[in-house]
Parts: structure tokens; C-alpha cells; sequence
């Protein structure tokens, strides 16, 4: 059981790395314009907002 739980929090824990470097860097990168479906014009105008999503 605690195997299990432990397999969970590491998936949950790359999850989250991954959506940071996604929203981060990737952003107005073709993998990011793809993922969010957003155009480059779009993705270019909100970079800075997608990039800061932490705690103020």
C-alpha cells in the first residue's frame, strides 16, 4: 500500500513539473501553441501572465 501511494505522489509530482515547464518556457513554443490551442499572437500577449502563476 505504500508502494502504491508513493508510485501516486511521484505521478502527481511530475504532473506538476511538467505543467510548469509547459506554462514557463513552453508557452509560445509549438508544443505549447498546440497543447493550449492558442495562437502565436495570443500566446506572445499573455507569456508573461502564463508564466507567473505562483503565489503573489
Amino acid at each position: 500500500m505504500i508502494f502504491i501511494a508513493n508510485v501516486l505522489v511521484a505521478v502527481v509530482a511530475a504532473l506538476h513539473v511538467f505543467f510548469l515547464v509547459l506554462e514557463m518556457f513552453l508557452w509560445d513554443k509549438p508544443l505549447g501553441l498546440k497543447i493550449f490551442r492558442n495562437p502565436i499572437e495570443k500566446a506572445r500577449d499573455s507569456a508573461v501572465l502564463a508564466a507567473n502563476q505562483g503565489p503573489v
